[in-house]
């Protein structure tokens, strides 16, 4: 996981602070938690989908054969 402080909302913008190195990204506010206020630290859990992306493969190749 990784933890980001929550610097400040620039509009439809939350301008995180990832890490020790607090490398600074924007993240779109509409995918935090509400009540998140500048100041806040959350935590960010990326995970592989391989469920997902296997799906996605299937559906791409399915059309491909379709269309050939």
């Amino acid at each position: 996981m990784i933890s980001a402080y929550l610097d400040r909302f620039e509009e439809a913008w939350a301008v995180l602070l990832l890490g020790d190195e607090m490398k600074k990204v924007n993240f779109p506010r509409a995918y935090l938690p509400s009540g998140l206020q500048e100041g806040d630290y959350v935590t960010i859990d990326i995970r592989y989908d391989k469920e997902r992306t296997e799906a996605a493969e299937d559906e791409a190749l399915s059309l491909l054969h379709e269309e050939g």
